[in-house]
């Protein structure tokens, strides 16, 4: 039962009036951020608040690690809009559950794994990226609409925002160092509430986004036709909502992993995850995925523990049903000043001080990662495109690896011993290393300090031999592992093949 539900975490002592505190703490920033995806979307706003409940409850109680939190996240969300445009809600519905369905099938045959193929310096951009996408997305809380237009603030309402975040960033800052009896976070919330409240200040509040009043999420079948045509337009929308969800998730996981120096379980993510997009689809929610910012608000405010996010996730639904018109009249300032002090928190400012120390190519890929976050808002082609970019600078760098020591021992025999790895990148450099006219009738290329990784591998070692051949020269491929053998076995112009050890690759290990 340990295994399964693990509440409370008991493997380590939890402090319940932190985790109670930070899960609040998280349920009010949850509330605007949800909110404003589902507007954007055009979703009615409530299933931006259906999709945090049942988003976040899921993913904290089968998840796969604790301290994350999940909910209706604007990276999932923005991959819907054109199915909305086109289709409508209902097709929305489905390709929601659909999403949910290959997140499982993710997880059940354990490809969760691959999120280790994402280098650090991807994980640098991606981080950073997202801080400034965070900062960015609380300007338009300076925004107001007057005559219909959407304009900037100014005068008393601009003077009145500004001080208020700049209290609420002053508390976050300065009570951690007085107590830590409460999350700063959420006590910053409390005093703005009551100094706006009790001074009668206007200013702009949740309600002003859209009111959150409403019921139980009511179970719903997505009334489309059950065909392949149905499918065909759903299925795009579904795997790149599902991909995108995933990627952000697990890059999530990987970072709670750093911080708290404890390892999650990403295979244990991709269903719960994908089990939450399914009920979501069903219980009129827009989906979601793990939120990088909450789970930050969740981290700093203390919480190391499941619940948190049980009780963020509870307490949106109550306010659904009981605290709207409480809730409605939060003020934004609050809810921004939190969030710019989570924008700063994401920032890796350790970059900076390394960047220096970096390679070029890594320091590249890092500021590209980052722009492509910042200006197309979308994490999961960001990151993919900076590990294909990681991986090609590897292959060139590893293809420029390969060298051959050549002499030729007392019997006349030519050796050429092979270091690196022989593969696609590196076979014209290979192919240069022999001088096929010039040498003996007999020759001995040792591969003891290398590898045969790749069909264009296996071509390249064919085409040599095959110049040896038209000479009537001998060739005698030696030191090759079992593996390397399998793959030349249909290789018919080899002359000659001499396994007499394996050979020793030297492996880094983290």
């Amino acid at each position: 039962m340990k295994k399964v539900f693990n509440l409370f975490d008991f493997s380590q002592k939890v402090n319940f009036r932190i985790e109670i505190l930070a899960g609040l703490t998280v349920a009010m920033t949850m509330i605007p951020e949800s909110l404003s995806f589902a507007i954007v979307a055009g979703f009615p706003p409530l299933m931006g608040l259906y999709a945090a409940f049942i988003a976040g409850l899921i993913t904290a109680v089968f998840g796969g690690r604790p301290g994350m939190i999940s909910g209706g996240a604007g990276a999932t969300v923005i991959v819907l809009i054109a199915l909305m445009k086109s289709n409508g809600l209902e097709y929305v519905f489905a390709a929601v559950a659909l999403a949910g369905a290959l997140q499982i099938l993710v997880g059940i045959f354990k490809l969760g794994k691959f999120i280790r193929l994402v280098p650090q310096p991807v994980m640098f951009g991606f981080v950073n990226g997202l801080a400034v996408i965070i900062f960015m997305s609380q300007l338009d809380q300076f925004k107001a609409i007057v005559n219909g237009q959407i304009e900037w603030l100014s005068g008393n309402p601009l003077l009145i925002m500004i001080g208020l975040v700049a209290l609420t960033i002053a508390i976050i800052v300065v009570l951690p160092k007085v107590t830590k009896a409460i999350p700063a976070s959420l006590a910053a919330i409390i005093v703005v509430f009551a100094l706006v409240f009790f001074f009668g200040i206007e200013t702009k509040t949740v309600q002003d986004i859209a009111s959150i009043s409403g019921g139980f999420p009511p179970f719903h079948i997505p009334n489309v036709p059950i065909t392949f045509e149905m499918f065909e337009i759903i299925f795009p929308y579904a795997l790149i909502m599902s991909s995108v969800g995933l990627t952000e998730g697990l890059l999530t996981l990987s970072l709670v992993d750093e911080i708290t120096g404890t390892k999650g379980n990403g295979n244990r993510e991709c269903i719960a995850q994908g089990s939450s997009n399914i009920l979501n689809g069903f219980f009129f929610g827009m989906g979601g995925c793990p939120m990088i910012a909450q789970t930050l608000v969740n981290l700093s405010a203390g919480s190391r523990a499941r619940l948190s996010g049980i009780v963020a996730a509870l307490t949106i639904l109550l306010i659904i049903l009981f605290g709207a018109p409480i809730i409605e009249q939060l003020p934004m300032a609050a809810l921004v000043g939190v969030m710019i002090m989570v924008a700063i928190g994401t920032f890796e400012w350790a970059s900076f001080r390394i960047i220096n120390k970096m390679p070029k190519h890594d320091i590249f890929v890092g500021i590209l990662v980052a722009v492509i976050t910042i200006l197309l808002h979308n994490l999961a082609l960001a990151v993919l495109i900076g590990v294909i970019i990681s991986a090609l600078v590897f292959a060139w760098e590893s293809a420029k690896r390969i060298r051959a020591k050549k002499y030729i021992d007392a019997k006349g025999v030519k050796h050429y011993e092979i270091y690196g790895p022989l593969f696609f990148a590196s076979t014209t450099a290979f192919s240069e290393k022999f001088d096929v006219f010039n040498d003996p009738n007999e020759v001995i290329i040792d591969f003891k300090e290398s590898k045969i990784t790749d069909m264009s591998a296996i071509d390249a070692v064919n085409k040599i031999t095959e110049r040896y051949a038209k000479l009537n020269k001998t060739v005698h491929l030696q030191h090759l592992s079992a593996d390397c053998k399998t793959l030349l076995k249909n290789a018919d112009q080899i002359i000659d093949v001499n396994i007499l050890e394996d050979p020793t690759y030297k492996v880094v290990i983290d």
